[in-house]
């Protein structure tokens, strides 16, 4: 996993090109991206680096986080990330640096990973898209039911994993192959062609794409 950025999603908005074509695009707020510990193989099992984002008031942290940060001189963050890394590509990095938005480039391919909307309890049509039944001839208030799961004597139970009501949203999902449509260096924003998982203020991991077709 080579070395990425973590964000907030800002929403969506639109670019044009030169050629008037509108892109859909995502903005991706990079705050201030600090390495607060370098794991080595000999030390913690396997090589990478822990970084944070973000700023949080040093009262509402424990002594042990609090202390964890100081070691690195590096403000309390809302987060920790980690991205595994070589021990090659850990050699000459320090704790304390800073992370910049110009680690990628316009036009680049990345996978940006995040969690989904959690949207509670939903139906089996909302979850998983099934048909509704007819809505005439005899059925009476079970329009958006599920309808028989049964599976007969045998084997005389519901299978694990079968479709029904549950849960939907809330989960982790990465993005493939988004593309970086134009990078704000100033202010920090990248922008992202295309939809990427949660919602509004929330925080996503930006990596190089590890499927990008050369």
């Amino acid at each position: 996993m080579p070395i990425g950025l973590v964000g907030r999603k800002c929403g969506m908005t639109r670019i044009f090109t030169d050629a008037g074509v509108s892109i859909p695009v995502t903005l991706v707020e990079i705050e201030k991206n600090s390495i607060v510990q370098i794991k080595t193989h000999v030390r913690d099992g396997y090589d990478a680096i822990q970084v944070t984002s973000g700023k949080k008031r040093l009262s509402s942290v424990k002594k042990p986080e609090a202390a964890h940060y100081a070691k690195a001189n590096v403000e309390v963050g809302l987060g920790l990330w980690e991205f595994k890394l070589t021990a090659q590509e850990i050699t000459n990095l320090v704790l304390g640096t800073e992370l910049e938005v110009a680690l990628f480039k316009i036009g680049q391919k990345v996978d940006v990973r995040g969690t989904t909307k959690g949207k509670g309890f939903a139906g089996t049509i909302k979850r998983h898209h099934f048909h509704s039944q007819d809505a005439s001839h005899g059925n009476s208030l079970s329009h958006r039911a599920a309808g028989s799961v049964g599976m007969n004597q045998s084997p005389g139970r519901v299978f694990p994993g079968k479709k029904m009501a549950g849960q939907l949203g809330n989960v982790r999902r990465t993005a493939q192959n988004q593309e970086i449509a134009h990078i704000n260096i100033e202010k920090g924003l990248l922008f992202i062609k295309g939809a990427i998982p949660g919602a509004p203020g929330g925080y996503v991991v930006i990596l190089p794409s590890v499927k990008a077709v050369n």
